[in-house]
């Protein structure tokens, strides 16, 4: 497959308003994050609520740019390009599906002109082949043509769900970047969105960055998973393997057993650290039953081959059980 968005090292770091009255604190959202994403594929990230997660998605679609390192499209550097030439390079390339589809849709705005305003920024087709690329794109969502003059306020979830979902694809994008893309609807609708992407991956031969804290959702949906912790990556896989090998991986996946061998998930302690003053070394070792000295000494490279490869001084056995696991957490807390 061919490589389609490269990220390399790429840092992210913010001015906090926290610093007092003579500075500010920098919080570290994003530390040294290299990730390749090819045609075609599914890459879901997971981890914790402010694990980095968000930030990644917005260095991928170019809205926030990395403080260092580098995001390249196709191989061409999106940050030395001049600003109208990354804009429709992004533009074109990229779609963004956000969290919460209430508040990311211009409310006051008919679905048919949501639709039609990325055709109309980037001047694509004449103004009947816009009208007709709108109706294409409410059909291939499943929304019924009468909703072309709805607001968003008159829709459900779902509806602005699969309004947002093809505002994404109005451009025709290799590349779709969806955050978080279920968490504000109900139950009954999210695996409806789940599998509208699914379908629309396949017909379209999409690549697809899926971001969510749901790990098994991730899995389900995704060719390769990785697992961030406090604004790094800390450990690649496919979704098939059932090894994983850093800790924090193996306690996202304890979390959500399967119904029909129930276990108690693996137990952390406290919250995760503040993204103002990360912990010196590898930053989960603050809630990590496995940490030693030299956990806080330097944060560990990259071990084991391209297609799993993880950051931890010591890593937990591919085939070292859930169980045994837990039992260790609970002994050393």
């Amino acid at each position: 497959m061919t490589d389609l968005i490269t990220l390399t090292d790429a840092h992210v770091v913010h001015k906090a308003r926290s610093g007092g009255l003579f500075g500010r604190d920098r919080v570290h959202a994003l530390t040294g994050a290299s990730l390749t994403v090819a045609e075609g594929e599914t890459v879901g990230v997971v981890g914790e609520s402010g694990c980095g997660k968000s930030t990644l998605a917005k260095v991928l679609v170019g809205v926030q740019k990395p403080t260092a390192g580098t995001v390249a499209l196709r191989g061409a550097d999106l940050w030395s390009m001049a600003g109208a030439a990354r804009r429709s390079a992004v533009g074109r390339g990229i779609g963004m599906i956000f969290q919460d589809p209430s508040t990311a849709l211009n409310r006051r705005l008919p679905v048919r002109q949501i639709l039609r305003d990325p055709l109309d920024v980037h001047r694509v087709g004449t103004s009947a082949a816009r009208d007709a690329r709108v109706r294409e794109l409410m059909e291939l969502v499943g929304l019924p043509p009468v909703l072309a003059q709805a607001l968003p306020g008159q829709l459900s979830g779902g509806q602005r769900q699969r309004v947002a979902i093809a505002r994404a694809l109005a451009l025709d994008p290799a590349l779709v970047v969806a955050d978080e893309p279920t968490s504000a609807l109900d139950v009954s609708v999210r695996a409806q969105i789940l599998n509208l992407l699914l379908d629309l991956k396949e017909r379209l031969g999409l690549a697809l960055v899926f971001v969510s804290h749901d790990i098994q959702t991730v899995r389900r949906m995704s060719d390769r998973v990785v697992t961030m912790y406090l604004g790094r990556i800390v450990e690649e896989a496919p979704a098939s393997a059932s090894g994983a090998r850093h800790p924090y991986t193996r306690a996202l996946f304890s979390a959500t057993p399967g119904l029909l061998d129930p276990i108690d998930p693996i137990p952390l302690v406290g919250p995760v650290p503040s993204a103002t003053r990360p912990p010196s070394g590898c930053p989960f070792r603050t809630r990590c039953w496995r940490a030693s000295a030299v956990c806080a000494a330097a944060m560990p490279e990259f071990e084991g081959a391209d297609a799993h490869r993880y950051r931890c001084h010591h890593p937990v056995s591919a085939d070292e059980s859930t169980v045994a696991l837990v039992a260790q957490a609970k002994e050393s807390a």
